[in-house]
């Protein structure tokens, strides 16, 4: 069915809503253009990348075809939104990106984006319309390809027209048949995970009726209305060279990238744990444009002013005594650098309640904000295996932060090392017996604190204990652990546990535990195999136009003994497999222009301890409590499901067919969900300790039934000289006090 202009025109108007019309970005507003400055910027990240980067390889023609790729599928990942006469336009561009951008130009990347827009909207204005105006027949014998990564693009506007008339078939059906479902699950007393949240959620004090299910074209009617408003909303200037110059440095490798002013504001955040702010989770409204507060931190300047209330909307934004300044229908980046600032400064906010009644003003003090759902836990845990009861230790370590800008002595100063030592302190005093260092989803981070929390485990003998190896462009030199001071903060068994997310930092310590015999490594086969090492450099500028930062790959990791951890990872002594372990769209591996596994000369170095001897033994008392366990039988079962799931390109859009592919996915996908929950998908309002104290992690469980095998077995032997302890303790680490 083809769409007219007029057609068009009306249909995206009605897209805005009569409430938004005047003020929600459109189609012809959003027609961004680079800055002034953009030029030099370009020119700036692509010298870094041929001087700076790993692979030593000019930003030539080949890369130009690498980036040219790149950018067209980062818009549109699904081949459905281009037309092939679009990328037939740009053809010359596949081996003239590098020209341009040695000349300062980066018109490209605004021209992809423009068509992307006009073609978004002419994709939704297609949808508008097939859902106002037809029904589908769920009878025929029809399959919709999902996965359209390796498709071709739509040669006509007919075919990419019919590509999403099966996309809203599937849609609309997946809401009918998963409708259905969820009836059938509550009627056997069952009920999805999604259902479950949304029941326990409680965010209002006084609790409000449900709101009735929307018809399924309703609900897709205002699903690509939202998603068109977000695009239109979202594109500036910054976005779009972020995104073009990011097209750019991931034609090197996957991890090289390109941070605008604001990104790397995010990324400085993320590794300091901490912000300056008011204390709230913020999404975009694409009814109204506002800013909802979908969460409130506890202890920051939101909670403790007490009136607002999650639900409640941000719709302008002052700074100090100035005006004012509205803020609906404005990128959500900006907005929120707007109410982000330094400590003890004024913000005054106007809000709104949930329907966008009751205006008022509120003036706040910002604060500091501690992002504390990434930082370090841990329990002690009393586990029962033959009758014998141990209290064994865990620790779980979200990722690799650390204060890049700020010194140990520094009230600000974070670091996940000193954050596990204080736990381990409390263990050594508490009598634990072993120690479960949990790196699952853990992506990585500071390098530094990675070597740093090695040292927490090992015992330089007879010198500093090596960690892991770094191979640049011209050299190849090893970490060690403190050289003059050494530490041993934990002396008893250890087993670390991975998963296919622990990547970098979490498989350099995995690796080095493993390597030394310090440790067991128990999860999935393997881990990520992320085992590059990025440099961040600053491309300079002025307050008025900042030019933003590149995240360059400058470095390869190697563990000690040789082996790359790129592509491969470490591998497990035991492998207790997750629901991620054998899908195929997780790992390095799977990600464009990934440096491939190599391997250097391995270091001189020695064992910690003997742990790798007890592996066998592990292994079969593990095998022997399995054998017979309903629960691991059924793990094994949903970790293939979950790999032929992943595997799956094409549904069927025929009902019957569909609904017993849906039931079938539906009990694999709960069953990972009762035996592990590995996947990250935690309840966001969730406690620390709920978190961490899931009784359902078979993996977790099984973990500590093996420690207690190997407590026994070690006959509570600690590491070899461990009863020598350092005269001289490094000051961070003296400090916490503790069996040290």
């Amino acid at each position: 069915m083809k769409t007219t202009s007029m057609n068009f025109l009306l249909a995206a108007a009605a897209l805005c809503g009569t409430a938004c019309a005047e003020t929600a970005p459109t189609l012809e507003s959003v027609d961004v253009h680079p800055l002034p400055h953009y030029g030099r910027v370009a020119r700036k990240v692509v010298g870094i990348l041929n001087r700076k980067h790993l692979l030593a390889h000019s930003f030539d023609d080949e890369m130009s075809r690498k980036a040219w790729s790149n950018l067209v599928t980062q818009c549109d990942y699904s081949h459905s939104v281009f037309l092939q006469s679009d990328l037939d336009a740009w053809e010359p561009m596949k081996t003239g990106i590098d020209d341009a951008l040695r000349e300062g130009d980066v018109s490209f990347g605004y021209e992809v984006h423009r068509v992307f827009v006009k073609r978004l909207g002419e994709r939704v204005a297609f949808v508008t319309n097939l859902l106002e105006t037809q029904e589908f027949d769920f009878s025929a014998q029809e399959d919709y390809l999902f996965k359209r990564d390796e498709a071709p693009w739509p040669r006509t506007t007919a075919e990419a027209e019919d590509i999403w008339r099966k996309r809203i078939k599937n849609e609309m059906l997946a809401i009918m048949l998963g409708r259905e479902l969820d009836a059938e699950d509550e009627a056997k007393g069952k009920k999805s995970k999604k259902k479950k949240k949304a029941e326990e959620a409680s965010t209002n004090d006084v609790a409000e009726a449900a709101e009735p299910e929307k018809p399924p074209k309703q609900v897709l009617l205002e699903k690509y209305r939202h998603y068109l408003q977000m695009i239109l909303t979202e594109s500036d200037e910054e976005s779009v060279l972020q995104r073009y110059l990011v097209a750019v440095t991931t034609a090197y490798d996957p991890h090289s990238a390109y941070m605008s002013p604001m990104r790397k504001e995010d990324f400085d955040m993320e590794m300091n744990l901490s912000l300056f702010g008011v204390g709230a989770v913020l999404s975009q409204s694409m009814d109204d444009g506002a800013l909802e507060i979908k969460e409130i931190m506890k202890g920051g300047p939101l909670a403790r002013e007490g009136s607002i209330k999650v639900g409640h909307k941000i719709v302008g934004v002052g700074q100090g005594s100035e005006p004012v300044e509205d803020i609906t229908w404005k990128p959500m980046r900006k907005t929120i650098k707007k109410i982000r600032g330094p400590k003890d400064t004024r913000v005054v906010l106007e809000v709104t309640d949930k329907n966008g009644g009751s205006r008022r003003r509120v003036a706040l003090i910002r604060d500091e904000i501690k992002l504390e759902d990434q930082a370090a836990t841990g329990r002690v845990e009393t586990v029962t295996l033959n009758g014998v009861a141990r209290k064994l230790g865990y620790v779980k370590l979200p990722g690799f932060y650390g204060t890049m800008d700020k010194k140990p002595s520094d009230p600000q100063y974070r670091s996940c090392s000193l954050d596990v030592a204080k736990w381990v302190s409390k263990f050594n005093t508490q009598g634990a017996e072993g120690l479960v260092l949990d790196l699952r989803g853990n992506g990585g981070g500071s390098l530094k604190e990675a070597v740093l929390l090695t040292a927490l485990f090992v015992r330089p003998n007879p010198g500093p204990c090596p960690v892991v190896q770094i191979r640049e462009k011209t050299n190849v030199y090893p970490l060690y652990t403190f050289p003059d001071v050494p530490t041993f903060a934990w002396r008893r068994p250890l087993i670390v546990l991975i998963d296919r997310f622990s990547a970098s930092a979490s498989e350099i310590v995995a690796g080095a535990l493993q390597d030394t015999g310090r440790a067991i490594v128990i999860g999935d086969h393997r881990s990520h195999g992320k085992g590059t090492v990025q440099t961040v450099m600053e491309l300079g500028g002025d307050p008025e136009t900042p030019n933003g930062s590149v995240k360059v790959t400058t470095a390869r990791f190697y563990r000690i003994n040789g082996s790359s951890t790129q592509e491969k990872g470490v591998e497990s002594d035991i492998c207790l497999p997750s629901s991620l372990d054998e899908r195929t769209d997780i790992g390095e591996n799977n990600l464009p222009n990934a440096l491939p596994w190599t391997m250097i000369e391995p270091l001189q170095y020695d064992q910690i301890w003997n742990m790798p001897n007890y592996v066998p033994q592990l292994k079969a008392l593990s095998e022997t409590r399995l054998k017979d366990s309903a629960e691991y039988a059924r793990r094994l079962e949903v970790v293939k499901l979950c790999r032929k799931a992943s595997e799956r390109r094409t549904v069927s859009l025929e009902r019957t067919a569909r609904r017993k592919m849906m039931r079938e996915d539906r009990d694999v996908y709960a069953a990972a969900d009762e035996l592990d929950e590995l996947d990250g998908d935690e309840d966001d309002d969730a406690s620390d300790k709920k978190k961490d104290e899931k009784k359902d992690d078979f993996v977790l469980k099984e973990s500590f039934n093996i420690l207690s095998d190997l407590v026994r077995l070690t006959d509570g032997a600690e590491a070899p000289d461990a009863q020598v302890r350092p005269r001289n303790l490094p000051p961070w680490l003296r400090a916490l006090g503790g069996d040290y």
